[in-house]
């Protein structure tokens, strides 16, 4: 078996949407540890160090963005080590959470939400002591998902799907700050430095070819303007940036003739890796059909590519850009593998 050497203890968790759970991997053998049920449809996670804890946000009753049968509204509460449920945490009013941040310094975890008959789409803040809620901040979008915050914590980004922009929040003041024009978008991420926000555009209709040329839209933090487009041969779901600064994609490849396509209609993916500085393509690594979520270990050395149809995770050496290993993840249903969490060992 591959082994990854400095993992040890180390874990991988990662979703299966129609599991629905959480599978445990080990980082360094990719040994299967541990499989926990959460609530129906789970899609993304995130890893709070500081109380060892994994949250993850349940979207839907059941089906996926545009075809679903009724929106949820909670976050599982997992304990990261113990690797139990310890808490569930009620979203009400507000529904269809997706993208989750974290802020260390102020502890507050930020959560992205569908838009109801009365808000528009928003992000809600959690008090991360206490899991109570302490605000919400509109983002002027029906449906936004993926959410992202710099590293000082002061402003947020949050991608909307069918609306023409990025917004732009302003997190000391918790108010929406303003636009990007951007035309549609999927995943997110800002650079470590916080100078740059890195975007995914357009998004996938499944049954329309994309109204604009794919690519990753490379937004100046400072000025909130597109600096450039570093284009991409697919449609691009997932965007990680690494410690190292190099910015991963995660790109879909649709069965001939079936440009567009439906959900399912799809072949293998890439991930396309940016290196740092330059941004010029570094490499590419064939990964499983449709790649839908990214994460990367604490050095910068491995790539971790969920894709949901295959129901897999595609482990990446991003030194070598060699494929290391895949996992398989248990799904019941077409979606399989979806968020994920890189969780270093305690201490």
């Amino acid at each position: 078996m591959n082994t990854t050497r400095g993992y040890r203890s180390d874990v991988l968790a990662v979703v299966s949407q129609s599991g629905p759970t959480v599978t445990f991997f080990d980082a360094a053998t990719y040994e299967r540890l541990d499989v926990i049920e959460v609530p129906a449809q789970p899609h993304e996670l995130c890893f709070d160090p500081d109380r060892r804890l994994l949250y993850c946000a349940s979207t839907y009753v059941s089906g996926y963005y545009g075809a679903h049968q009724g929106r949820a509204r909670q976050l599982t509460v997992i304990d990261a080590d113990a690797r139990k449920v310890i808490d569930t945490v009620g979203l009400g009013p507000d529904h269809g959470p997706h993208g989750l941040a974290l802020d260390r310094e102020r502890s507050r975890l930020y959560v992205s939400v569908e838009s109801t008959d009365t808000a528009p789409g928003g992000v809600v803040i959690l008090d991360a002591d206490t899991r109570r809620r302490i605000g919400r901040i509109p983002v002027m979008a029906d449906g936004p998902h993926w959410f992202a915050i710099s590293p000082d914590g002061r402003r947020g980004w949050s991608t909307n799907k069918e609306a023409p922009f990025v917004s732009v929040l302003d997190l000391e003041r918790d108010e929406f700050a303003g636009r990007v024009a951007v035309p549609g978008s999927e995943g997110l991420d800002v650079s470590r430095d916080g100078a740059y926000v890195y975007v995914a555009a357009p998004k996938s209709d499944f049954g329309t070819a994309p109204a604009a040329r794919p690519g990753i839209r490379v937004i100046d933090a400072v000025t909130d303007e597109v600096e450039r487009v570093l284009p991409t041969q697919g449609v691009v779901f997932p965007v990680h940036t690494t410690v190292t600064g190099a910015v991963l994609a995660g790109e879909l490849r649709m069965a001939e003739g079936e440009e567009g396509g439906v959900l399912g209609a799809h072949e293998d993916g890439v991930l396309t890796v940016f290196a740092p500085g330059s941004l010029e393509v570094a490499g590419q690594v064939p990964v499983g059909r449709f790649p839908l979520t990214i994460t990367s270990s604490p050095d910068g050395r491995v790539g971790y590519v969920a894709n949901v149809v295959s129901g897999t995770v595609t482990v990446v050496d991003l030194e070598r850009m060699a494929v290391i290993t895949t996992l398989d993840v248990d799904r019941k249903a077409e979606a399989g593998a979806h968020g994920l969490a890189y969780i270093p060992a305690a201490g």
